[in-house]
């Protein structure tokens, strides 16, 4: 408890806040911020970075170099006559494509409405500036209306905000990982901005405007993930915390406090001489906001790279990641720590024997799970590392501020950046004294048991009730073999504290290889259970087959009643088929091929987590016409989907079947960590 309230005690928020603030010096667009993969600002930030790090006195210090394909956005203004015939210049926000108009180019500028198909009937961009309203949110992702644009030969996409993002202020300016190719240019305007110009044009198809833009994407660039360690009595296990330093505009909570907390957190146990069991791995991580060309799994690219490909190693030694997003705002009414299922039990003990921290919140802090892979702890988890984050999807500031120029210190709020120090540091000295990792398994077998609806399995002649079986036998080791790992922990902090050593050591030895056979359970899990969707939601593989196998057979039941309306709404919610409604063919097509028919090193986190993806473009476009002329014979659409259908029941039947057999796998693993 001592070093608990030393820890507490020591704690320089001030610290952490003017890092946050020294970070926002280095950018690469003057006006605007902005510090991304590979650019010349991610390269000195991360320099700046290390060199802190030396400056606090972490005893190793060391650069890893990644792979990413690099952006750079230096400036993006555009001038025009406003409809009072006075000059107007604009900042704009940009996306990550290539334009650079070595200097003021003339451009004519015309408005596509939403920039779907329909929207471009009797319209001619080529070669033309086309500004479209995008409500990324509620509607569709940027890279649909660009690349529609694109294919009509539009020199570029100006987005102007029309809600889901960058709520905060009409003039608010907004910025997303494009996951799109990088030569279908696009840059995003304010709601206030998009008026201005929606008025000059005054009924006019097309005002003259002049663009000068410098957005540069270089494929295949080096970067660095920058880490700061301090070396444990064990060495060779670790515990990872995480931070992305890259940034939209000047980022300063997304993810500047996230980076100096981190730090500080790093500081805090150097000042007050806290030496750790387990090597304590800090990770400046780069790319986390983009890192890759024309893929739907763009971002988190640093933090992939940094475990697939730099230290493989890690799996297997690193026991958990704690990883760090927006810290320095309150996001709903209680702090929530997202975990991995396999430590929402541990962590749930820990916040229940918490000493009192400063207070923030109306309610009492949480734990949820799973995570999401809105950050890096996914691509960590998904390697092997069991990974968390402090909760920051929750409330209003994702809508609002969150990647616009209103991401500043406006919305600081010290008490609540207080308290996610103290709550991580101690959380991270809880985790440092285990002498085993302390995962529990039986609350994801349990709940993936709960989703397997087992009616389904009958009609796809798929063995559930094996599944089941095997799911429960499963959960009954994992409670034995937490209950394992509890006990070994309690003896092993009772041997410290009473000083003895040698028996802690005992314990410690004596538990590495039931520790060994967790982490290598825990992967499997993660390669067994997480998929998903196609927007990003993480969900069990059997779970998103039986929302197909659903609406499918849905779809059938309501275009035999002659329900064309209805059976859409349905096939509506399959994959990415709702941009069937709105997009050509060969917009669908090529964002289907880019998240599912590149390899690895392309799709990174992404690489095999949708499953089961049912083209239905055709289907959808055949019985929009239908319903527009009142046809009502549905019988080619309903054979379509039938056989649909037939491809997902097979699927399903196999997946069961596979989720069986590494579910066993678990088992004997879970098994052989209790012998």
């Amino acid at each position: 408890m001592k070093m608990q309230d030393n820890y507490i005690k020591q704690l320089d928020i001030s610290w952490s806040y003017r890092l946050a603030k020294k970070m926002e010096q280095i950018c690469s667009n003057p006006k605007l911020g902005y510090r991304t993969a590979g650019s010349p600002a991610e390269l000195a930030t991360g320099d700046m970075l290390a060199e802190e790090m030396r400056q606090l006195g972490f005893p190793k210090i060391y650069k890893d170099a990644i792979r990413v394909d690099s952006w750079e956005f230096q400036k993006a203004e555009l001038t025009y006559q406003s409809s009072d015939g006075e000059k107007k210049t604009v900042q704009l926000g940009a996306y990550q494509t290539q334009f650079v108009t070595e200097g003021p180019q003339t451009f004519s500028l015309i408005y596509a409405g939403k920039g779907t198909r329909s929207d471009y009937e009797g319209l001619d961009v080529a070669g033309k500036l086309v500004l479209v309203d995008i409500n990324q949110r509620d509607e569709w992702w940027i890279s649909y209306p660009v690349y529609q644009a694109h294919l009509k030969g539009a020199a570029a996409v100006i987005a102007a905000q029309a809600g889901g993002y960058g709520e905060v202020d009409e003039t608010s300016l907004n910025a997303q990982d494009i996951a799109g190719p990088c030569d279908a240019p696009a840059f995003s305007v304010s709601g206030k901005d998009a008026e201005a110009l929606k008025q000059a044009l005054d009924g006019q198809k097309e005002i003259i405007v002049l663009f000068d833009a410098i957005s540069r994407v270089n494929r295949d660039q080096t970067t660095y993930n920058i880490i700061g360690e301090i070396p444990g009595r064990h060495p060779e296990r670790r515990i990872l915390l995480s931070a992305h330093y890259d940034s939209y505009f000047d980022g300063f909570q997304d993810d500047n406090t996230a980076v100096s907390m981190m730090l500080c957190i790093g500081k805090t146990l150097l000042e007050i001489g806290y030496q750790p069991e387990n090597t304590l791995t800090f990770c400046a991580m780069a790319a986390e906001e983009w890192g890759v060309i024309d893929s739907q799994f763009d971002w988190s690219t640093g933090a992939y790279e940094q475990v697939f490909t730099v230290h493989p190693e890690w799996r297997g030694s690193a026991i958990a990641d704690l990883n760090f997003e927006l810290p320095a705002l309150a996001h709903g009414t209680r702090a929530r720590i997202r975990s991995t299922w396999e430590y929402v039990p541990f962590l749930e003990t820990f916040l229940e024997e918490l000493p009192a921290l400063t207070p923030a919140y109306p309610e009492e802090t949480g734990v949820t799970a799973p995570i999401e892979t809105w950050s890096d702890d996914f691509s960590i988890a998904i390697f092997g590392i069991p990974s968390m984050v402090n909760d920051f999807t929750g409330g209003s500031f994702m809508e609002t501020n969150y990647h616009s120029q209103f991401d500043n210190d406006n919305f600081y709020d010290e008490d609540v950046y207080r308290m996610h120090h103290e709550l991580f540091g101690l959380l991270l000295m809880a985790l440092d004294r285990t002498a085993v990792v302390p995962l529990s398994f039986s609350g994801v077998l349990e709940r993936a048991a709960e989703k397997l609806e087992l009616p389904w399995c009958k009609s796809c002649d798929a063995d559930g009730e094996g599944l089941v079986a095997a799911l429960e036998d499963a959960a009954k080791a994992g409670t034995s073999a937490f209950n394992k790992a509890l006990e070994i922990n309690y003896a092993y902090a009772l041997a410290q504290k009473e000083g003895r050593s040698e028996e802690a050591q005992r314990l410690f030895a004596q538990s590495r290889h039931m520790e060994q056979a967790l982490l290598a359970a825990f992967s499997k899990e993660q390669d067994t259970f997480v998929r998903i969707d196609w927007h990003g939601n993480v969900l069990f593989p059997h779970r998103i087959l039986q929302d197909h196998l659903r609406l499918l057979s849905g779809a059938v039941k309501n275009l035999k009643e002659g329900r064309i309306s209805a059976a859409l709404r349905k096939l509506y919610q399959v994959d990415n088929n709702s941009y069937a409604f709105a997009f050509e063919k060969e917009v669908y097509e090529h964002f289907t091929q880019n998240g599912l028919l590149q390899p690895k090193e392309r799709l990174k986190w992404g690489y095999g987590r949708i499953i089961g993806h049912e083209d239905l473009f055709d289907v959808v476009t055949s019985l929009l016409e239908k319903e527009k002329n009142g046809e009502t014979d549905c019988h080619s659409e309903i054979a379509f989907l039938e056989q649909a259908h037939r491809r997902q029941s097979a699927l399903y039947r196999n997946e069961i079947l596979k989720m069986q057999e590494s579910t066993r796998e678990i088992q004997r693993l879970l098994k052989e960590a209790i012998l």
